[in-house]
């Protein structure tokens, strides 16, 4: 059974998009990256061509977005165990617009296993989610860069304010997944990338096996995963 429930319908929806909202203000008073909404649109657009390239039907592919763009809700309760307050508070609003249950199952499985610390590809969501959200590193989830000290007290900051192009990719046999990146690395080095992501990495390389495909990571043109 599936519903009329669509990405576009949850978009426009103002409780989901006051939640959205505040979650980031509440990360953002935390000192982390941008959470909002440009973060889990870019996150569900990744999704989408994740499960559109491996041949998933149109109803998962929906359901995908779904949870991409409610998946970092549960930041309104805390950083701590977000994802899974966060797909908690996603099965209430789902229920609350009459998906059916076994949909709203998909869609909480992979909100609730997407954070790094306790995340599993557990269903094609949730692996395509788990890649989608690790990909998204770019110079514009920096806050308030005004000046070189406030990028050198912080390695998260320097790391992404770094990233001078992000792109997702399939290889032409669609047999692998590519993060390929421009890092300047007079703003932070390689090896700084890989201090705070490895574990992200090596997540996104799990999430793409349960997928069927291998993961790979470019830095610079040169293949480092």
């Amino acid at each position: 059974m599936s519903s009329n429930i669509t990405y576009k319908y949850i978009k426009q929806n103002p409780d989901i998009h006051t939640y959205i909202k505040n979650a980031d203000a509440a990360v953002e008073a935390q000192g982390y990256t941008e959470h909002s909404f440009a973060h889990v649109e870019r996150t569900a657009s990744m999704v989408e061509m994740i499960l559109t390239t491996l041949g998933y039907d149109e109803r998962t592919v929906e359901l995908g977005k779904i949870a991409a763009y409610l998946h970092d809700i549960g930041n309104v309760i805390n950083r701590v165990d977000h994802a899974q307050s966060g797909a908690i508070m996603a099965f209430r609003l789902l229920d609350n617009l009459n998906m059916p249950p076994e949909e709203i199952c998909t869609v909480i499985s992979a909100i609730g296993n997407h954070d790094e610390n306790t995340a599993q590809p557990i269903n094609p969501i949730s692996a395509a989610l788990i890649i989608a959200d690790k990909a998204d590193v770019r110079r514009s989830r920096v806050r308030n860069v005004s000046t070189s000290e406030t990028l050198a007290r912080d390695i998260h900051d320097r790391v992404n304010y770094a990233v001078e192009r992000s792109e997702l990719l399939f290889s032409d046999d669609k047999t692998a997944i590519i993060l390929d990146l421009a890092i300047d690395s007079s703003i932070s080095p390689v090896m700084e990338y890989f201090e705070i992501f490895l574990q992200r990495m090596l997540l996104c390389r799990r999430s793409a096996e349960f997928l069927g495909i291998s993961f790979h990571l470019r830095i610079n043109g040169s293949d480092i995963i």
